[in-house]
Order: structure tokens, then C-alpha cells, then sequence
């Protein structure tokens, strides 16, 4: 008798574990990961394992999103603080002890592995924000918004020395959004909008002079300052900085509206495209399945960030509801930087297309964000049932 019990007792606790999954947005994680794999077949299976690799990883974002969907918000609120401080306290051992390769200190020795603090805080960070403003509910002043930027000035500025000025950007936009999502008032948002506006116009305007040998920019690196001049004139040197928009460019604009074909893009099989597994598979995407292909991965990206917003908006607390709105506004800002630089209308920056770039470490911070998402939806449907 007790066996039958236990044998009956085994699909409940399945059924519990898959209990509130949030079905549109499994659909929208689902819809990405096709495009993803097939993008990667068609760039990637010339390039040694990156296909099979892309999988497994893509597997492991998997896994990780169906447990920390297990997790409750209020257990994820109590790591918010532990793990913000690690993240920092690595970013310091980072300052003094980092692996430095190719002029930038971002990687930590920890024996076992060689990882980058840095990409612990595209989640901690927002977590951490979360929390502080959790437990401001209620009783908000303008210095709880100061120690916000605190807390948030302090990982940015330690990524940016490193240097890392795509990651730190990243980092700070989620932090950003956290802050904005909190209450602060468009008085403070307007003014910093309409400087970004002005400062744009005014490097546009002035580049020529601006970009000429021995001119140097206050706070960026002369590597960073290469990389917006090449932005604004990559003909000026198409055979090495410009290289990467030029031939990215060139690949979108060869693929017409229905693109050359599945594995029959030209720019992206003869290597004209740089990193088409990495950061410019946009470019091999768009050459192959033309604006039809480009239309269906901003749909996938579109239902999936409105889904997370209406997540976040229907969230019971306000840690959870900050919580969901800034993990779903950083997909927002990856998609839109990497699609942005490939298109020659940002610089060029390290940022993946979310569930289409290779990489194992940015797949599975996007799992841990995207499974934080899904805990947040689980509780509220739990919650009801």
C-alpha cells in the first residue's frame, strides 16, 4: 500500500515543480533559441565545435533558468547583499591580481578557472538596487536615490578602469533602470537626456576635428576614442578599424529583402565578416535570411521584453517588480547595442546578441536573468493557485 502511495505521489511532485511556469514567455526563451541554432549551424559549422558547444551551452542557460525559477523572490532578496559585495571584493582582486590579456585586466585566476567578476554584476547589481529600494518603500528621499548611485558608481567605475567600457555601460543601464523604475522624477531623467542629445550632436558635428592624430578626449582612452571616430567615418581606414563595419554593413545590405539563403551567404563563408559566431552573427544572419529573417528575430526580442514587462508589472512586491523590469530592459539594451553597432549606428563594443552570439559565460548570465524573470511570474501564479 505504502508503494502505491509513493508511486502515486512522484507526478504530483513533478507537476508542483513545473507548477506557474509562465507559458508565453517559455515561448518567447523557446522562439530565440530556434533562431539562435539555426543562425549558428549556418555560421558556425565550418569553425571546428562552435555549433555543438553553442548547444550545450544553450542547455546549461536552460538549466540554470528551470532552477532558479525555483527559487522564490524573497530568498533571491536575501542574496541580493552577499552577492553584491562578492562581486565587488572580485572586482577589487580584479584591480591588484587580475590576468591581463591584450591591454585589459578583466579576468581573476581562482585556481580551478580564470573567470570576469564583471558579469556577476550585470545581476548582482540590480539585485542589490532592488533591495535597497524594497526596503525604502514607502519613504523615499532624495538621499536613497544618491546611495543608489552609490551603490551603483562604484562596481561601473571599477569596470571601466579595467578597461571595460562596454561591459561597465551595460552594468550601469541596469542599474539605471532600477533607479528610473523606482520613482525618479523625469525632472532628473529630462536634463541627462537632453545633454546625451547635445553631446552626440556636437561629436557628430565636430569629428573631423575632433578625430585627427595628437587630439585627445578627457576621460576616454585613445582606443575608445578610435572606436567612435571610426563609427562616424569607417572609410577613413576600411582595411583595419573600419573593417568590421564596413564588411557588417555590407552583409546586411547584400541580403535583400528574403536574403541569399539558408548556409549561402557569401560574406559570412568566406570570412569576409569578423566574429560572425560572436558579436557580428547578426551580420551572417541578415545576409542569409534577408529583412524577412531580421522582421522575425525583432518580433521574438519584442514579444519576449513585453512579456517581461508585463511580468514585472504585475508583480506583488516592489523588489520583485524592479527586479523584473530591469532584467528585461538589460535583453532590451543587449539586443539593441549589438544589432546597433553591426548596423554601423553605435561603435562597435563586446556585447552578444542574446541567445545567438557564442558564449558560454553571456549565455549563462542570460539564463540567470531569464530564470529570475520566470521565479517572479512562478510566484505570482502561485500565489493565485
Amino acid at each position: 500500500m505504502n508503494a502505491v502511495f509513493e508511486q502515486a505521489a512522484w507526478p504530483r511532485r513533478a507537476a508542483r515543480v513545473f507548477a506557474g511556469f509562465d507559458g508565453p514567455l517559455f515561448l518567447a526563451i523557446g522562439l530565440l533559441a530556434v533562431i539562435g541554432l539555426v543562425v549558428m549551424y549556418s555560421a558556425g559549422f565550418d569553425s571546428g565545435t562552435r555549433f555543438a558547444d553553442h548547444g550545450r551551452n544553450m542547455l546549461i542557460a536552460l538549466g540554470v533558468i528551470f532552477l532558479v525559477a525555483q527559487v522564490p523572490p524573497q530568498k533571491l532578496e536575501r542574496l541580493a547583499v552577499p552577492l553584491y559585495v562578492l562581486g565587488v571584493v572580485l572586482l577589487l582582486a580584479v584591480e591588484f591580481f587580475g590576468v591581463t590579456r591584450k591591454g585589459a585586466t578583466r579576468w581573476l585566476d581562482v585556481g580551478v578557472t580564470v573567470i570576469q567578476p564583471s558579469e556577476i554584476l550585470k545581476i548582482a547589481l540590480p539585485l542589490m538596487l532592488a533591495w535597497w529600494f524594497q526596503k525604502r518603500e514607502g519613504q523615499l528621499r532624495v538621499a536613497d536615490f544618491l546611495v543608489a548611485a552609490l551603490l551603483l558608481a562604484v562596481p561601473v567605475l571599477l569596470i571601466a578602469k579595467q578597461p571595460d567600457l562596454g561591459t561597465a555601460l551595460l552594468v550601469m543601464a541596469a542599474g539605471v533602470f532600477v533607479i528610473f523604475f523606482a520613482g525618479l522624477s523625469w525632472r532628473l531623467v529630462v536634463p541627462v537626456l537632453v545633454l546625451i542629445v547635445v553631446g552626440i550632436v556636437t561629436i557628430v558635428a565636430m569629428g573631423d576635428a575632433w578625430c585627427q592624430p595628437g587630439v585627445e578626449w578627457i576621460g576616454l582612452r585613445e582606443y575608445q576614442k578610435t572606436r567612435v571616430c571610426t563609427l562616424l567615418d569607417p572609410t577613413k581606414d576600411p582595411l583595419g578599424k573600419g573593417f568590421h563595419i564596413l564588411q557588417g554593413m555590407i552583409a546586411i545590405g547584400s541580403g535583400g529583402l528574403a536574403g541569399k539563403g539558408f548556409m549561402q551567404g557569401t560574406q559570412t563563408h568566406l570570412e569576409f565578416i569578423p566574429e560572425r559566431t560572436t558579436d557580428f552573427i547578426f551580420a551572417a544572419l541578415s545576409e542569409e535570411f534577408g529583412l524577412a529573417g531580421v522582421l522575425v528575430l525583432l518580433a521574438a526580442f519584442v514579444f519576449l521584453i513585453f512579456r517581461g514587462l508585463m511580468i514585472a508589472a504585475e508583480a506583488p512586491t516592489v523588489f520583485s517588480r524592479l527586479l523584473a523590469g530591469a532584467v528585461t530592459m538589460s535583453i532590451f539594451t543587449y539586443a539593441f547595442v549589438n544589432m546597433g553597432m553591426v548596423s554601423g549606428i553605435l561603435p562597435v563594443v563586446g556585447v552578444p546578441l542574446p541567445f545567438v552570439s557564442y558564449g558560454g559565460t553571456a549565455m549563462v548570465t542570460m539564463g540567470l536573468g531569464l530564470g529570475i524573470l520566470m521565479s517572479v511570474a512562478r510566484s505570482k501564479r502561485l500565489m493565485q493557485s
